[in-house]
């Protein structure tokens, strides 16, 4: 870990009301995640409201960029103003990380397209396979259990960007578009108590939509394995790329 870097958290939602009150922010649970992994500090920026930082610069470790319940195809102006800067912290190789949201707002930025997912909502635990081998699942079988909620997907891929795990609702669950950019479909920051909480909260629309709420809830269990791709990313991507780099 180089001295005085900071994982940069890119804020573009909050979670639903009960699991905010109750939970926090994202940064919260995405630091309360990466725990012991990462022992430098954190920032956090507000993408809808907030000027961004520079691409690159001698106090940033990495972006993280959360999930939200607003939608990468509305195009809103500060989506296109974060997409500007994307572009920017991928071509200065500042390692990246997005979740959900985050995930659909690179592969926009860097050319490929988000889309609503013409198979439906996907919530819950949820299993994901892997296509190929990549330090991103260190330690991980070739599929895995993990926690998602999302309408959005990644439509189309941006030139050069690798899709590296899918499951039956979703083509793009794992996408590399750089050596130091990945983004997860899924959310790993997400424990079972949170994904439960929003099972619950959406419980009405999930219903009007024809999805079985008690199943749904009978599937949430401790210990969701999507947790792994954030950690290594931190251990292969952040902290490698730091001992590359001298120190100023």
């Amino acid at each position: 870990m180089e001295q005085g870097k900071k994982i940069v958290i890119v804020k573009t939602g909050e979670p639903v009301p009960p699991v905010l009150e109750r939970r926090g922010h994202f940064a919260d649970l995405i630091q309360q995640t990466i725990g012991a992994a990462w022992r430098g500090g954190y920032a956090t920026f507000d993408a809808r409201t907030d000027d961004p930082p520079a691409p690159e610069g001698p106090g940033i470790a990495a972006f993280v960029i959360t999930g939200s319940s607003a939608n990468v195809p509305h195009r809103e102006p500060w989506m296109l103003r974060t997409e500007a800067w994307l572009r920017d912290v991928v071509r200065a190789g500042t390692p990246t990380f997005g979740i959900c949201f985050g995930h659909q707002i690179l592969a926009q930025a860097l050319g490929g397209e988000a889309i609503r997912n013409p198979r439906g909502r996907e919530i819950g635990r949820i299993r994901v396979h892997r296509r190929a081998d990549d330090p991103i699942f260190d330690g991980l079988p070739s599929s895995f259990e993990t926690h998602a909620t999302h309408l959005d997907t990644v439509g189309a891929l941006p030139e050069g960007a690798r899709s590296l795990a899918f499951n039956e609702l979703d083509d793009h669950q794992v996408i590399r578009f750089s050596n130091t950019c990945y983004g997860v479909q899924f959310h790993p920051e997400m424990d079972h108590d949170v994904i439960a909480g929003y099972i619950a909260w959406r419980r009405e629309i999930l219903q009007a939509e024809g999805l079985d709420v008690p199943a749904l809830l009978a599937r949430i269990a401790p210990g969701q394995l999507g947790t792994r791709t954030l950690l290594n990313f931190i251990e292969h991507i952040v902290e490698r790329r730091g001992r590359r780099t001298p120190s100023p």
